[in-house]
């Protein structure tokens, strides 16, 4: 039977290159408040859709639990598809039998599904995954990624050392980790925004996002990338100080340490001025600036260091 006294549970499994480990398990933290388990995988109360993130593979709507395959099966058998092709595919973590035994599980549980199996364009997708070593076996819906910030790194125009479209969704991710009716509302500025990939990625998530920068040409190649994207240009020529309003959170990458040496006392009025826009920062930088952090009014609430070559980011949290 379908566990309908269970409140919904989503479970999710995760993919990134060694280097973005960190940022993974601070976005991680962010979105559901914990970090996946050493299986790779985590079970959730909190629906989020995977397109969102760009470290979540995928995401398994919970229906059916069991102690056992065997139970399983039972528990799915006759499983209507309302006419649909269908597809069962064993989500693969670090707890997952090897290629041939998951197969066998596919056949196993398509067998007692009432319905006609589609290897290659099925129109609903079930996934199974035992969540953990020895733990109980899982079934529901599975819903796959949709890189969306792929098509983002064909921008116009862009800088060397400009933050990846990567860590730019999952930074736009930690400073606002809202879905559904959460993320109404909600609205991110960007006071250094360079090229405009932190808008860029914002807007692609449907968050209402607005940027400026100093520097007359970077505000003309970001304008040129949000057009190319057919996003509503939301960018001045304008200094932080200058900008109006409050916001529910602010993304500052701190080009003045990538491009130019910056003196402490600037750094300084930049963060006091995101402090006065938003009670809630996320901070990328070269440099240690915790104390400078502090005495701008706002406290670091997690971190993580993201290698690139001789290059070293820091993401801070800030509250």
């Amino acid at each position: 039977m379908n566990d309908t006294d269970r409140a919904q549970r989503y479970y999710y499994t995760f993919a990134c290159r060694e280097e973005e480990e960190a940022l993974s398990r601070m976005e991680q933290r962010a979105l559901f408040g914990e970090t996946a388990t050493p299986d790779g995988g985590l079970l959730s109360c909190r629906p989020f859709p995977p397109g969102r993130s760009p470290f979540i593979r995928e995401r398994l709507d919970v229906r059916y639990e069991a102690d056992t395959l065997e139970q399983l099966a039972a528990r799915i058998e006759g499983l209507p598809t309302e006419g649909r092709t269908f597809k069962i595919s064993c989500i693969k973590n670090r707890a997952a039998p090897d290629y041939a035994q998951q197969r066998l599980i596919e056949r196993r549980l398509g067998a007692v599904i009432r319905g006609k199996a589609d290897m290659r364009q099925p129109e609903l997708l079930f996934g199974v995954v035992q969540a953990q070593a020895g733990g109980s076996w899982l079934f529901g819906v599975l819903q796959q990624h949709e890189s969306v910030w792929l098509r983002h790194q064909a921008k116009p125009r862009s800088y060397s050392t400009a933050l990846s479209t990567r860590t730019a969704r999952a930074v736009v991710n930690i400073a606002l980790p809202y879905s559904g009716q959460e993320l109404a509302g909600k609205r991110l500025y960007d006071p250094c925004c360079g090229m405009g990939t932190v808008l860029i990625e914002a807007l692609s998530m449907g968050i209402p996002a607005a940027g400026s920068d100093l520097n007359p040409l970077a505000v003309m190649g970001a304008r040129a990338n949000l057009a190319h994207f057919g996003y509503q240009e939301t960018i001045r020529v304008q200094d932080i100080a200058e900008v109006e309003g409050s916001y529910d959170a602010v993304v500052v990458d701190l080009p003045y340490n990538l491009c130019s040496v910056s003196p402490l006392e600037e750094q300084q009025r930049i963060l006091e001025q995101a402090r006065r826009l938003s009670r809630r920062a996320v901070l990328v930088t070269t440099e240690e600036i915790e104390e400078l952090v502090l005495a701008a009014g706002f406290t670091v609430q997690d971190s993580c260091q993201i290698p690139k070559g001789k290059l070293v980011r820091k993401v801070l949290l800030c509250r």
